[in-house]
Order: C-alpha cells, then structure tokens, then sequence
C-alpha cells in the first residue's frame, strides 16, 4: 500500500508540474495515467492481502474467500492492462488499441467466470491428475498477463538504457507467474518458500515501478525548452538543427538516402505549423499514419549518428516528440520556429500520399 502511494505522489506531481509545462507547447489535452492505473493495480494486492487476513482460520467463509479472490484477480488484470495501454513500449496490440483493450479485458473477465463457475462446482479439491481443475482459467489469465507485463517493462527500461533493470524485471515477472502455481498443484510442503517467492517479487515489481516512474520525472525534466529550439527545412532531405540545451546550435542534418525519415519528420512540422491544433498529431501505430514508433526513433538514431552526439548529449524521442494520447503523437518545436522552404512545402503537399496535407495549405 505504502508503495501504491508513492506510486501516486509520482503520478500527482508529474500532472502538476510537467503537464504544465507540455501544455504550453500544444493545448490539446494529454492522457499518461499508466501509472495512477498501476498504483490501482498495487492497492488491489494489498486488499487482497487484507481480505486473506480477514478470512483467515474461518473455514465458513471458505466460498466467500474464493468469490473475494476471483474478483480481486479481474481488477488486478484490469488495472494493469489499462496501465500498459499508456505504455510506449507495450505490444503493438495493446498499445492504445482500444479495440484490442476491449477484447483483452473481456477475455480476462470470462476466464474469470469461468474460473469462479468451476470453484463452485469442484471446490478446491485436487484431482486424479494432480491439480486443482478451478485453477487452471486463472493459470492461463496469469500467464497471459505476465507476458505482457514482461515484454512491456524489458522494452521499457531497456530503452532508457536501463538494461540490468529490464532483466531484473523479466526475472521479477517470471518468479511471479511461478509463485502462482502452488495454486494449481499440490505444492503445500513447499509454502513457506512459495511465500518467500512472492513476498521477493512482489515487493521487487513495485520497487521496478518506482524506478520507472522516477526515470519518467527525470526524463521530463530533462526535456529542452521549446521556446529555444528551432527547425529549418531548407531542401529536399536536409534540416537545420538548433537545440541549445544539447549544443546544438544552426547544425545541418543530411538525411540522404533515408528520405523515410525526413519525409515523417517534414509529416509532423507541416502538421505542427499549419494543421488546426485538433490535426497536429499524427497516429503512430500499426494501421496508422505512421505504422510504428521505431520510425520516430530513426529519425533520431539518424540525427545523432550524423552530428557524432556525445552520449551524454544526444538527443531522445521526447526531445522531438509530445506523446499526446490515443497513439498521437505531435513535434514539440513551437510554429514560429518552424521554417519551411515554400518551394520544398508545395513540391511535397503535391506528391504525398496523404490528401489531407494539401488542405493544410489553407492554414498557411
């Protein structure tokens, strides 16, 4: 619980003080509430544990206990599939689909029924194959959810060069999904470091939690002022780079052959100068206008490679981009110190393929 909370005092000053911040370079209202979603998912475990407590020694309340304990495990489930929905680096399926959400928490809702109409009707009795039949929807819901809160949290610390954490947090989620299985088996003369086992991994996915949140606030605050960073696209794949903060200062990007990347970041400025503010953002995920976020990242591994960025200077995908929500995404450059070449603007408003950055000229 003390963990949830401090989960919260994160989240609460990241909303006070950094939304501020975004807000004032693009007022279209951002959504991050991964955390709040996870520290829910904490409280969750720990009115669980209460509930365990409560029902302990009480063997009339045995079905209680059960009914209690299905229904913590959905809104568990639940609070964290739709904190991993906020999630940069969770599976392209789950990462703001809300189609794939909906499909998601439906499938863990029946299993839980399942599981509950199976406790009813077989109780916790062992069967002649040596597990307990009620166990099993819960087994696979586990085992579900482990996978992608694994695969979630390794991309995660991974990409923010966290790459001891990302492994602790693969071995944190796999000790976990094992801590479950004294459930399904007869497993009662090994409790005792059954218990240890969950205690460790418990308490190590809400210290991962904590890094990682602390690792959001330390990465905002690093964020270069927009009022001082500029954005000039003289020709065809080559920009004119200033961002002070990383000593950056007039620096030509040349692009070359990779017209990709500078045709999706001219996307975002042509968007972010001309568009009307509810068409500044461009969807990045498979089916959208942009099909991935690794796209968003090359253009910054570029950027890096040909200025020769000292690691502790190069830049980051939230240097450039706002995440605002919904799979949007928008350029954090401020209009006025975006520069387009007119002749460059009306050669690509021609060609794309996208119509609707030729009614952006309108805007102009």
């Amino acid at each position: 619980m003390i963990g949830a909370f401090l989960l919260l005092a994160i989240w609460r000053v990241i909303q006070l003080n950094f939304k501020q911040k975004l807000a004032s370079e693009i007022t279209i209202k951002r959504k991050d509430r991964g955390l709040l979603f996870i520290s829910l998912a904490i409280v969750v475990w720990s009115f669980s544990a209460l509930a365990n407590l409560l029902f302990y020694g009480y063997h009339s309340s045995e079905w209680l206990k059960i009914i209690s304990q299905n229904m913590f495990s959905i809104l568990n489930s639940l609070c964290l599939i739709l904190g991993l929905y906020y999630f940069d680096f969770s599976p392209n399926y789950i990462y703001n689909n809300k189609k794939s959400i909906r499909r998601i928490v439906l499938f863990f809702m029946l299993l839980s029924i399942l599981s509950l109409l199976l406790a009813f009707s077989f109780g916790e009795t062992i069967n002649n194959f040596g597990f307990r039949l009620n166990t099993i929807p819960d087994l696979i819901l586990s085992a579900v959810l482990s996978w992608f809160l694994g695969l979630t949290l390794f991309r995660t610390f991974y990409n923010r060069n966290l790459k001891n954490v990302a492994f602790v947090a693969v071995l944190t989620i796999v000790m976990l999904f094992l801590a479950q299985l004294y459930l399904v088996f007869d497993l009662q003369a090994y409790i005792f470091y059954i218990d240890l086992i969950k205690i460790l991994s418990k308490t190590t996915l809400i210290f991962l939690f904590l890094v990682l949140g602390t690792s959001w606030v330390l990465e905002l605050a690093k964020l270069p002022e927009a009022t001082s960073m500029k954005l000039n696209f003289p020709e065809w794949n080559k920009i004119i780079l200033t961002v002070p903060s990383k000593n950056i200062i007039n620096k030509e990007v040349d692009f070359g052959k990779k017209t990709t990347q500078f045709n999706n970041l001219l996307k975002f400025a042509i968007r972010r100068k001309f568009a009307p503010e509810e068409q500044m953002c461009i969807e990045v995920y498979n089916g959208g206008e942009i099909l991935s976020q690794t796209y968003l990242t090359r253009i910054i591994d570029n950027i890096n490679t040909i200025l020769a960025l000292e690691n502790d200077a190069q830049l980051t995908r939230t240097d450039f981009f706002t995440f605002i929500g919904n799979a949007k995404y928008s350029l954090r450059f401020l209009q006025e110190y975006i520069n387009i070449e007119p002749s460059l603007y009306k050669e690509f408003t021609s060609n794309v393929e996208e119509k609707i950055y030729r009614d952006f000229s309108s805007h102009k």
